[in-house]
């Protein structure tokens, strides 16, 4: 229940932020902030259930997210579509909002992680909106903080499992239950 509670307080905000969203600063200030709030429940979800082991893997998943993307950022020198400076290339704020979503879905399951990844997807979308970036680089970091989350976070509950796959003709997501 408390993580149900929570996931609303995180989607509220997030919601209440779209009609400030009409211009680019609007949808930059609206990432900024679905971004804090994801690694501000990726973070605040465990401590609230004294949970220190899922503190530590969502620590982990949004540190290992943010370097790799520094780091591509420092080696891939795209232009952003505002022209801004030369870091488009992938999203930081889409890889760090997807590592503490999909840290928040693998350890407490989908009743977190949905509405977490959600959030992660409007930041991805806002970030293009903000004439920050292009599509691909929302992309690039959506895979990045996926895999960083998936791969560095334990499951607290495995009762139902989303996992993401992909093959040379597609992808998904596998659906696992148990009763």
């Amino acid at each position: 229940m408390k993580v149900k509670i929570i996931a609303l307080l995180v989607l509220a905000p997030v919601a209440w932020a779209a009609p400030a969203t009409a211009g680019p600063k609007g949808w930059a200030d609206a990432s900024d902030i679905g971004r804090d709030l994801l690694v501000g429940a990726a973070l605040g979800v465990p401590a609230v259930q004294g949970d220190w082991r899922g503190d530590l893997d969502a620590g982990a998943s949004v540190l290992v997210a943010g370097g790799t993307t520094f780091a591509l950022k420092e080696l891939i020198h795209e232009s952003r579509p505002d022209r801004s400076d030369d870091k488009s290339f992938p999203s930081g704020h889409t890889s760090v909002s997807f590592a503490a979503a999909a840290s928040l879905e693998k350890r407490y399951g989908w009743e977190a992680g949905l509405p977490a990844l959600l959030v992660a997807s409007f930041v991805g979308v806002a970030r293009v909106r903000a004439d920050k970036h292009y599509v691909h680089d929302v992309l690039a970091g959506a895979v990045i903080g996926s895999a960083s989350g998936f791969l560095l976070t334990s499951r607290h509950d495995d009762r139902v499992r989303l996992t993401p796959w992909a093959g040379s003709g597609g992808g998904g997501i596998d659906v696992a239950m148990r009763f």
